[in-house]
């Protein structure tokens, strides 16, 4: 992701609607003062039996919406990708792509390169990318290819100019008229039909916005970077397609995404005050009563992260921009006109996902515990609480797999979630309590390798990434 040098600070949200920091510290105590009193009253062992019965509930609505995305997927996923040819060339709207970059000099080449190579009329297509403060070769190279190339536009943000990726991108903005904005990271490098699949989907006028496929690049590289390659199998083949089947409610996921540019000038464009501009993107789109689409067959690449430590920069600022949007914006979404009660449940399920596995950290403990013989359970607490937290994933997980038609040692990377998830664990803990502490916090930059390898796929298929698509990058 595109880095500034903005402090989100949750005391100062774009949202009026979420509590201040003082409030939620408020939240915190009395969580403490309360399970003391109930305990007091009703004993301790019977007020974690209760807990873990609470929790068992929660898990089990978690893991029958996992299960029903893996079913849709495996059952309908394929056959659309079939009619994914139809309106390739009949609707050619004006784009303008826009990319933020600070320090990519190692990732930047190859994403001007797929720029360069999407099929789309030049006439209407716009081209701009943002050196954001870059204090090392980015801005040089960007200037060199805008020499060469004069479809590239570039844009040089001051250091410290603020914002983070928002800011860069809404600077962007004042350079472009078109009728769609698509946004690709650093990173990333799409597909040459990549545009031409994300903008047919705006000739129905309700939509907002679109999300594509992204597919990683570098799953060889690490252990930890094939265990994202399997993640965003599930993401994105599985979890929100399912979403897409059976709700219509999918996400605008930052990166590999398309705008209508009059729905996000109304919106007053992204927000600079979140780390995480897509989901509060999303939720304001839907609360304009416009909604976003999927489109799995808009593929790009982008490289996962390789190492623990860079694992822990990015989720903690997903989990952290996650969670502040649920606070900021859960009120207003209930009071939404224009989604039914199934959708606002749905929507408030997906903005409680960074707080899974807080709780899931919890329920664990309670299954500590027990086996101390500390906890009553009641009776719903016979449903198998541990299995609970891992099957509903992992039957994502595997589908995205079948689907995804990755080569069969691929599977054995599943072995890996255990120690990522424990991880997440950790992750979504400390954001959450940094979060209602009300502790400012500095949006920090992924760090790249620059990586180019991909993951070999076991055969052709419509949903498989095959290495005929990867424009000679090593397998």
């Amino acid at each position: 992701m595109v880095s500034g040098t903005a402090v989100v600070d949750d005391a100062q949200p774009r949202s009026t609607h979420a509590a201040p920091p003082e409030q939620r510290r408020l939240v915190l105590v009395a969580y403490a003062v309360g399970f003391a009193l109930v305990a007091l009253c009703f004993g301790l062992d019977r007020t974690l039996g209760v807990v873990a019965g609470v929790l068992n509930v929660v898990f089990g609505i978690y893991f029958c919406r996992h299960l029903a995305f893996a079913v849709a997927a495996a059952r309908w996923a394929e056959r659309d990708m079939l009619a994914a040819e139809v309106g390739l060339t009949t609707y050619t709207p004006s784009v303008a792509v826009l990319v933020g970059c600070k320090n990519e000099e190692l990732v930047v080449d190859g994403m001007v390169t797929a720029l360069f190579a999407l099929d789309y009329p030049a006439d209407r297509l716009t081209l701009v990318v943002v050196d954001d403060g870059s204090d090392d070769s980015t801005g040089a190279r960007l200037d060199a290819w805008a020499a060469r190339d004069p479809r590239l536009r570039v844009l040089h943000r001051p250091l410290g100019s603020g914002g983070g990726k928002s800011g860069a991108l809404n600077d962007a903005l004042s350079l472009v008229d078109a009728d769609i904005a698509v946004v690709f990271d650093a990173d990333h490098e799409p597909e040459p039909a990549a545009l031409r699949r994300l903008v047919r989907h705006f000739r129905d006028p309700v939509v907002g916005a679109v999300m594509g496929r992204c597919v990683i690049r570098n799953g060889r590289d690490s252990q930890l970077a094939g265990t994202v390659f399997v993640d965003f199998l599930s993401g994105y083949l599985v979890n929100e397609y399912g979403r897409q089947a059976l709700f219509e409610l999918p996400a605008y996921g930052g990166a590999n995404c398309a705008v209508r540019m009059s729905t996000l000038r109304a919106l007053g464009g992204w927000n600079p005050h979140t780390v995480t501009e897509d989901t509060d993107l999303t939720l304001r789109v839907l609360m304009a009563g416009q909604r976003v689409r999927y489109d799995l067959s808009a593929v790009d690449f982008e490289e996962a992260v390789v190492s623990a430590r860079r694992f822990w920069t990015q989720r903690y600022r997903w989990a952290r921009g996650h969670q502040k949007c649920f606070r900021d914006y859960w009120r207003p979404l209930m009071r939404s006109p224009y989604l039914s009660l199934v959708e606002k449940i749905e929507t408030t399920l997906f903005l409680l996902v960074y707080h899974v596995p807080l709780l899931a950290g919890i329920g664990l403990l309670l299954t500590v515990l027990r086996a101390f013989d500390i906890g009553e359970l009641p009776i719903v607490g016979l449903l198998p609480l541990s299995m609970l937290l891992f099957i509903g994933p992992l039957a994502e997980l595997s589908v995205g797999l079948l689907i995804g038609r990755v080569e069969r040692r691929a599977a054995w990377r599943l072995i890996g979630f255990l120690p990522a998830f424990a991880l997440s664990i950790w992750i979504t803990t400390r954001a959450y309590l940094d979060g209602m502490l009300g502790r400012p916090y500095s949006w920090v930059k992924t760090s790249r390798s620059g990586a180019t390898s991909t993951v070999k796929v076991d055969a052709p298929a419509p949903l498989a990434v095959s290495a005929a698509t990867t424009r000679g990058r090593a397998s």
